[in-house]
């Protein structure tokens, strides 16, 4: 599917309301929206029947906004390039995870589809991003990891790292800092009552406690 008919903020708004929807079942608001793209309530608002005028997105009044098929093509086109951009970027150009995110919001507009199609088979067709989000195929197929906000998790088991969102680069580098990358096993612990505490203790390294916010964007499997 090409994208490259749409305008960019037409590119922004499907791919972000895409993103609110992959790991929520929350209804996604003009509100929600506007937070993730940093614009006025407004402009979204003003935004919105133009993209329902394009046949690409629903949106009711106390229901939500949500994609119609034409606007999820699109958003999964958005998403395979922004994610094949940001595992380029890490496995070809030597960037770091937690640098990533910015460059491809600027590049994900300018590359053509046959450059992406080229990163792809550079890459070996990657399943996942660097930060463990999965790329759509080709064909816009999508295989989402079974997995859990760490938030969520059982006190005393034991999980591996599935993904973690991308939107905060200070805790992607305090997160790695203290272990805790896609991929590692980590023991949950007992937090102490009311405290807002997730203690983790990452393989090989130290136990160390995570907040509210920051255990819910660490998403976890019970395969480990």
């Amino acid at each position: 599917m090409s994208v490259a008919g749409l305008s960019v903020s037409t590119q922004n708004y499907l791919k972000v309301i895409w993103n609110l929807q992959e790991w929520s079942d929350a209804p996604t608001s003009p509100s929600l929206i506007a937070e993730r793209v940093g614009l006025r309530l407004s402009t979204v608002s003003g935004a919105l029947p133009k993209l329902v005028e394009q046949g690409l997105v629903v949106h009711e009044p106390y229901s939500g906004v949500s994609l119609t098929e034409a606007g999820r093509r699109s958003a999964v086109a958005m998403v395979r390039r922004h994610r094949l951009i940001e595992t380029f970027l890490v496995q070809t150009l030597g960037y770091g995870w937690d640098e990533v995110h910015d460059e491809a919001e600027h590049l994900e507009h300018a590359v053509s589809d046959l450059m992406i199609d080229r990163i792809d088979q550079l890459l070996g067709s990657p399943a996942r991003d660097p930060h463990g989000d999965p790329i759509p195929d080709a064909e816009g197929r999508v295989e989402r990891p079974e997995a859990i906000a760490l938030a969520d998790a059982e006190p005393g088991t034991r999980v591996v790292v599935e993904r973690i969102s991308d939107a905060d680069s200070a805790l992607l580098k305090f997160l790695a800092s203290r272990g805790i990358t896609v991929g590692a096993v980590l023991e949950v612990g007992h937090g102490e009552p009311y405290s807002g505490s997730f203690p983790v203790t990452p393989a090989g390294s130290e136990a160390t406690s995570l907040g509210t916010a920051a255990a819910a964007q660490v998403f976890v499997s019970s395969r480990g």
